[in-house]
């Protein structure tokens, strides 16, 4: 067997208190062979079931005992008829506790340079386990260690029967040496459902002590699962070897480096690539390998004819109007090139790091003792004086770009697991993204939510809480299958069977990750009608409306064809008015303050907030200066107090302010003071520091701004009339 394949053997409970989740483990079982399919499919997968009423495996025909374990499958390469035996397990009618008799097991294996016995004494052991392990030796013997994987799939809720000799650990320990021996790994998911629950503590209790010395004695992973949706992700469908991204120096200074080793802790799943198919090769040609190849081809726009060989061609740029040329020898130059390493910096406290989901492991290899007790040494002293370190890191010779990220120290609790850290990478300058909406505690009191409101909204988030004290998190995401991955291996499945098949419903238990539990809303009815009635709702009237127009054309009389042609003229002309109208991009003359907060609502870019603002000032500018006796006063009032209201909401009181002052300032210097008076008899002000807490503005400033404009009208009026009585006036 190759080095990057693996064999698996399944051992599946299917007693009677297991028949309940049966169909979901035929679903995952089903999917770990179809993602092998796609990924690896020359692995070789086995499977064993105890609980059943039938007797079927080689130890019961060479030694004897071995009760109620059948092979349902011995190890081959995976294929289609594989997945079909998946869909309907036999329903067992004995408890699968697999726990029987005293029996001494004898493994003989042969090779035509050596001949050897191991002798292992197997007492009151788990029989299923000791079945699949007899098939993993007989198949590979000892070789290709790291690739023999056992799946144990149980409730663990049957009593297990004290052995004649020693204790049941003593027993656990013995298999699990000699599965450390054999070089197995073994995966244990116990479903434990609520009905489950309801048995003898006492029972389980000791039973998941039994299946932790598995994980402590030998390379073993125990998980635990309460639901459908986490029994589909807690067994591993797909085996993905760990790859260093580096190999090298931890430099923490000149003359102290550690030896290192880096790990991606976590990577996005996709889909697996797609292939282009031809079907344009002739279905009698049995060596046909329908592969497409695309060729490019680079033209002149001066002569579409001509093809510009790869000499003449050469890269451009966008910098403003022009497309600067720059080549690939300048390219290369002007690209940095660090050399590789992970330098540190310095330290921080750990309240000081914001740390995102994907995280990379650094620790030392395992027969680098020094290194091991250094960076142990490291990581205890931070863990304790609650710091982390801050790094510089090139993962790779001649990577064009540097990161910066942060070091947690991961102390492990285990003996055999050495301290390690866990690495992210902390943003730069230009990756910060600003959120482009204020804070709620920053808005006016009379849009904060009052107290019955908030009270409300609180049970709905205690009522949608996934993580519930004294319970199993309801989506845990190391539990959590992507739900569109899961759908896309299942159709894939069924397309390779039937290429007409038509996609299928959404899967109940992929529904309960996709969507809210029916069950909980439907027994929290009270708390969701107190929401609703604690907020008033109305219809958004900007509801976006599709712009795609009917294809299809029925099937009937011409009446019937002529009106159909005029609905969907009607239709489109709608659509099309619609989207001409949602799409604004400057504040206009017709209906300003509408473009103005239809530009300001929209998130797609933040410049559409600076550009409305800029847009409505000029509005507001035109209207008062070409106003003829105040005419355009009531339109310019309607656009400031519009431009008010959107500054406050976007936190940028200081704008407005600016330009209002600015605003009062220009009309006395243009001779438009009846414009500040008509401002002043609507009372219409500064923002203040009670409505945005940015604003410099107290209240009292606010009030004395809206008298200025009076009072310098007064005493215009004054000074005309000193004048008149110069010229000759009364």
């Amino acid at each position: 067997m190759a080095r990057n394949k693996e064999a698996v053997v399944l051992v599946i409970d299917v007693g009677p208190s297991m028949h309940s989740v049966l169909p979901e483990i035929e679903k995952v079982c089903s999917l770990l062979i179809q993602k092998k399919l796609v990924f690896s499919r020359y692995d070789e997968v086995g499977f064993v079931l105890f609980g059943t009423s039938d007797t079927k495996n080689e130890l019961k025909e060479e030694i004897g005992g071995y009760e109620h374990v059948t092979v349902l499958r011995n190890i081959k390469v995976v294929d289609e008829d594989l997945v079909d035996a998946l869909q309907k397990l036999p329903r067992g009618s004995v408890p699968g506790d697999c726990i029987l008799y005293d029996y001494w097991v004898v493994i003989v294996q042969t090779s035509t340079v050596v001949k050897h016995a191991i002798l292992v004494r197997v007492t009151f052991i788990l029989d299923a386990i000791v079945v699949g392990m007899d098939m993993l030796i007989k198949k590979f013997g000892q070789t290709n260690k790291a690739k023999k994987r056992l799946c144990l799939i149980t409730n663990a809720v049957s009593l297990i029967k004290d052995p004649f000799e020693g204790t049941k650990e003593d027993q656990v320990n013995t298999i699990a040496t000699q599965m450390t021996a054999q070089g197995m790994k073994m995966d244990c998911v116990i479903v434990r459902m609520k009905q489950d629950w309801e048995t003898n503590r006492r029972i389980m209790e000791e039973n998941d002590f039994l299946m932790s010395v598995f994980s402590n004695k030998s390379s073993s992973k125990v998980v635990y699962v309460e639901s459908s949706t986490s029994l589909l992700g807690a067994l591993r469908t797909r085996n993905i070897s760990p790859v260093t991204i580096y190999r090298g120096d931890f430099e923490i200074s000149a003359q102290l480096k550690i030896k290192v080793w880096v790990y991606k802790k976590t990577s996005e799943e996709k889909f697996p690539t797609l292939k282009k198919y031809s079907d344009k090769a002739p279905s009698t040609d049995k060596f046909a390998t329908h592969e497409i190849k695309v060729d490019y081809e680079y033209k002149s726009i001066e002569d579409p004819n001509k093809v510009v060989p790869p000499e003449q061609r050469i890269k451009g740029f966008q910098y403003g109007p022009q497309v600067v040329p720059i080549s690939s020898a300048e390219l290369e130059a002007v690209k940095f090139k660090p050399e590789k390493s992970v330098k540190l910096l310095g330290f921080t406290d750990a309240s000081n790091a914001l740390l995102p989901e994907r995280c990379k492991y650094l620790h030392s290899r395992t027969w680098q003792q020094k290194a091991i007790l250094a960076l142990s040494a490291l990581a205890r002293a931070m863990k304790e004086m609650n710091k982390v370190a801050i790094v510089r890191c090139v993962w790779r010779q001649g990577q064009g770009n540097v990161v910066v990220g942060v070091l947690t120290p991961n102390v492990s609790d285990k003996d055999n697991t050495p301290d390690s850290f866990y690495f992210n990478i902390l943003p730069f300058a230009e990756d910060v993204r600003e959120f482009q909406f204020p804070s709620f505690s920053n808005l006016p009191s009379s849009m904060q939510p009052n107290e019955k409101q908030q009270d409300a909204a609180d049970k709905l988030v205690q009522m949608l809480d996934l993580a519930p004290p004294g319970k199993q998190e309801v989506l845990p995401p190391d539990f959590t299958p992507n739900p569109v991955l899961e759908r896309y291996y299942r159709y894939l499945n069924l397309k390779s069977k039937h290429p007409d098949a038509a996609v299928p419903p959404l899967d109940e238990t992929l529904r309960k990750i996709t969507e809210p539990d029916v069950e909980l809303l439907s027994r929290n009815k009270s708390i969701i009608e107190e929401l609703r009635r604690s907020f008033e709702l109305k219809d958004n009237p900007k509801l976006k409306k599709s712009a795609r127009r009917i294809k299809e054309r029925p099937s009937g009389s011409d009446e019937d064809r002529e009106e159909f042609n005029k609905d969907a003229d009607v239709k489109a002309i709608d659509s099309m008015e619609y989207s001409a109208k949602t799409e604004v991009e400057k504040v206009g003359d017709v209906n300003p303050v509408k473009d103005f907060e239809e530009m300001m609502s929209r998130r797609d870019n933040p410049k559409w907030i600076s550009k409305a603002i800029q847009g409505m000032k000029n509005k507001i500018f035109d209207l008062v200066e070409n106003s003829c006796e105040g005419d355009t006063f009531h339109k310019a009032l309607q656009c400031l107090m519009a431009l008010r209201k959107g500054c406050i909401l976007e936190q940028e009181p200081k704008q407005f302010n600016d330009f209002l002052c600015h605003l009062s300032k220009f009309c006395q210097e243009k001779d438009l003071r009846s414009f500040c008076l008509y401002l002043t008899s609507h009372e219409f002000t500064l923002i203040t520091k009670a409505e945005a807490p940015d604003s410099e503005i107290p209240e009292h400033e606010a009030r004395s701004f809206m008298v200025k404009p009076e009072l310098d009208s007064q005493n215009m009026k004054s000074e005309d009339d000193i004048m008149s009585i110069y010229l000759g006036g009364k």
